[in-house]
């Protein structure tokens, strides 16, 4: 049985993207596991990293307005939207900028909330041990469709002054998907990233342990140029001998053992 992991926050420039493409890289590659990334987030900061180029295939936004218009995918439809990346060694769909569009196309749609659950309905997933979705940066109806969705959330919190900022209306809207509409979802944990030997840095982490105790990963992932590194060659961290290598090894860990 598949489980949706969404990763989320609606602060941008944290890492969410980098968490998402290595967590599934690493799952694949040292666990052997079968893994579907969705990038949901219009910037497809995720479906670069993954070499996504325009092929005449659809993409995320291809379904989403499909859907918005009325018609009803059925599993085929779906699966012409997934390509496969090689290094990775991951099944993804793509996004692209025009998915910024289906928002307003999405706001006068029947049941606009279950749009994401439609595209990766239980014939899609099935094939898979996880699938995680890449969201973007906002409160969004895209946002709420990869809540209504999701099994696990799991949130990145970049550790810096203003750390908590955006986490509190994160909460409100977890609490409300899950009271009216997915009773399943469950918090996976708060993941600190970029994580530097600074008073600040620390004093952020301090901050999150008081506050989310044990709901806390025990890994994290500090601040470092292989993360861009990784970006540019596209060669998944796990795969390196570097410091942030060990550190995705660790957070996989610990996400399987939390699932």
């Amino acid at each position: 049985m598949s489980t949706i992991i969404s990763v989320s926050n609606q602060k941008g420039g944290i890492g969410k993207s980098t968490v998402a493409y290595n967590l599934g890289a690493c799952m694949a590659i040292e666990h052997e596991k079968k893994v579907l990334l969705v990038d949901i987030d219009p910037q497809a900061n995720l479906s670069e990293y993954l070499g996504y180029a325009p092929d005449g295939l659809p993409t995320l936004t291809n379904l989403v307005i499909s859907i918005c218009m009325g018609n009803v995918l059925i599993a085929d439809n779906v699966k012409q939207a997934i390509r496969h990346s090689e290094q990775a060694d991951v099944d993804y769909i793509p996004s692209d900028i025009n998915l910024a569009s289906s928002e307003t196309v999405m706001s006068t749609a029947i049941s606009r909330e279950t749009i994401l659950k439609r595209i990766l309905s239980n014939e899609v997933i099935s094939a898979y041990d996880y699938v995680i979705i890449d969201c973007l940066p906002s409160l969004s109806s895209l946002l709420i469709n990869a809540l209504t969705c999701a099994d696990k959330v799991l949130i990145p919190v970049q550790t810096q002054k203003f750390a908590m900022d955006g986490l509190q209306a994160l909460e409100a809207l977890f609490t409300q998907i899950k009271s009216a509409i997915n009773p399943k979802v469950e918090y996976l944990g708060i993941l600190p990233t970029m994580v530097e030997r600074t008073k600040v840095s620390q004093n952020a982490m301090n901050t999150l342990s008081e506050r989310y105790g044990d709901r806390m990963f025990t890994a994290f992932i500090s601040k470092s140029v292989e993360a861009q590194k990784s970006v540019e060659s596209r060669i998944p961290l796990c795969m390196t001998n570097c410091k942030l290598g060990t550190e995705y090894k660790n957070l996989t860990m610990e996400v399987l053992e939390r699932c």
